[in-house]
């Protein structure tokens, strides 16, 4: 599990994982940027959201009153030629981030922490097969003001 307050790290046999908040702590209304930085081993890829008939990497939130989640921000994906299939389809590779604003529920009653959770699910594929789909749950506590 990552569990991000400042930042955690976890791995995978496909990919190393960073969960970190631009702010540990929160008024009711502010935004904070929860992040993930993923880093693929070499030689894997993840489908991007946009791919079709494919599992895409998605990062889904846990239901909480106490926070106003928005879309995931992603980068442009690389268009990957696969040989076997005869295909070109959306991917990542390497390095890459996502990014998830979130604030604090305007009429949130809170004094002390909220904790946020979420998973990230994906499928990694490397030039000879694809893995079976991965889900890796992700926590951030943050002190709300």
């Amino acid at each position: 599990m990552a569990a991000a307050s400042a930042q955690t790290t976890s791995e995978t046999n496909h990919l190393r994982l960073s969960a970190s908040a631009s702010a540990d702590h929160a008024r009711p209304g502010q935004r904070v940027a929860l992040t993930l930085d993923i880093e693929l081993k070499p030689n894997m890829h993840v489908y991007a959201p946009s791919v079709e008939g494919y599992i895409p990497i998605q990062w889904s939130m846990a239901p909480n009153s106490a926070i106003v989640a928005q879309p995931v921000v992603t980068p442009p994906p690389q268009m990957l030629h696969l040989e076997a299939l005869d295909e070109t389809l959306p991917v990542y590779s390497g390095r890459f981030r996502l990014v998830r604003d979130i604030s604090i529920a305007a009429d949130a009653k809170l004094k002390g922490a909220v904790t946020i959770e979420g998973t990230l699910r994906y499928q990694a594929c490397d030039d000879r097969m694809c893995y079976v789909p991965k889900t890796v749950s992700l926590k951030w506590t943050l002190r709300v003001q």
